[in-house]
């Protein structure tokens, strides 16, 4: 957790370790099926262990103590700061569940094969078919298979509870890590690094519709600019965050949102009719609807940056757990939808 003596301060010392830990507990778990016993103890023993440091980050807050003669005495009390003792049992739930719902799967009508090995079992049309389709998309993943007529209707609602259960779980996980970002410390690297004007970061189309329309509708601009990819809209996200610090750094408004004090402080003295206002409130509007439209959208620069040079523990815990269980909860519900996908095939068939 020191950081090897790399220069690596403790928080995103621990920050990787979570994520390691996760790739080497789940990197090569591929399958609807329970987490093998080690593999599970270890990502118990070794999550408890790296969880610990949030026992000692409290605050202070005073408490009434009622002493023997009856009098009252305020004293100072601690406990957990606000976003562990919120999110932290939250994030240990979600685990649970997750975990549960791979368990869930121990006994299925359903089986994998590797690509491209087809055994005596797995040579079925919905395998074979599946495997096909497959070739250029999830081709390192085994393949599910089912029997020829199908599955039943108790597996399939077992598996669409499984996959509504982890979908929300995912949904929870997103919600609290997109939380735990907006609160941590914009680097003064990225703010740096910001062009000298929003319309050199948008480009002249975007900025020219934000700049001029009078009744800016952010959905009606996406749609004009016909995003083919997620890597086309996260470079589009990447542009427009720059371009809202921009305009808030002309504004004097160039810190976390989240410091709520500093930003009561600056707003009676802000002019909502001032230029840099009006656009910053539109970016920030048009990179919600962008991020509505494209819910597994990667990281943005700004949020790797904080990552990176955060130094908060307590929130380098709470967003790299809440990280690799959206992840996994993703993952799960990507397996669910891909047996599905392999059983309403062969019914199509039939």
């Amino acid at each position: 957790m020191s950081g090897s003596g790399k220069g690596v301060c403790t928080a995103v010392s621990i920050s990787n370790a979570i994520t390691n830990l996760y790739a080497s507990v789940f990197g090569q778990h591929q399958r609807l099926e329970p987490l093998h016993s080690d593999k599970k103890l270890m990502w118990k023993r070794e999550m408890n262990c790296l969880l610990s440091v949030c026992d000692y980050i409290v605050e202070f807050s005073p408490t009434l103590q009622t002493l023997k003669d009856g009098s009252t005495l305020e004293v100072m009390t601690s406990r957990p700061r606000s976003d562990i003792y919120i999110n932290l049992p939250a994030l240990r739930k979600l685990d649970a569940m997750l975990l549960s719902i791979l368990d869930s799967f121990q006994e299925t009508e359903f089986w994998y094969a590797e690509q491209g090995s087809i055994s005596g079992h797995s040579s079925r049309s919905g395998s074979s078919s599946r495997s096909s389709q497959r070739k250029d998309e999830k081709w390192w993943l085994p393949v599910p298979c089912v029997p020829t007529d199908g599955l039943s209707e108790k597996s399939k609602k077992h598996l669409r509870q499984k996959r509504d259960c982890a979908y929300q779980i995912h949904k929870a996980s997103m919600a609290i890590n997109s939380g735990i970002l907006a609160e941590m410390q914009i680097p003064e690297s990225y703010m740096a690094s910001l062009p000298k004007s929003g319309k050199a970061s948008l480009g002249d189309t975007i900025y020219k519709y934000m700049y001029n329309a009078e009744k800016f509708s952010p959905d009606h601009l996406l749609d004009s600019l016909n995003i083919s990819s997620e890597h086309e809209a996260l470079e589009l996200a990447d542009k427009v965050e720059a371009s809202m610090y921009t305009w808030r750094r002309k504004m004097g408004m160039a810190h976390s949102k989240s410091s709520w004090d500093m930003v009561k402080d600056l707003m009676s003295d802000i002019d909502r009719n001032d230029k840099n206002h009006i656009l910053a409130e539109r970016a920030e509007t048009l990179l919600f609807c962008l991020k509505q439209r494209y819910p597994e959208l990667s990281q943005t620069t700004l949020d790797t940056s904080k990552i990176q040079y955060n130094k908060d523990v307590g929130q380098a815990v709470l967003e790299s757990y809440s990280r690799v269980l959206e992840g996994l909860a993703f993952n799960i519900v990507a397996w669910i939808e891909d047996v599905l996908f392999v059983d309403k095939t062969m019914k199509n068939k039939e």
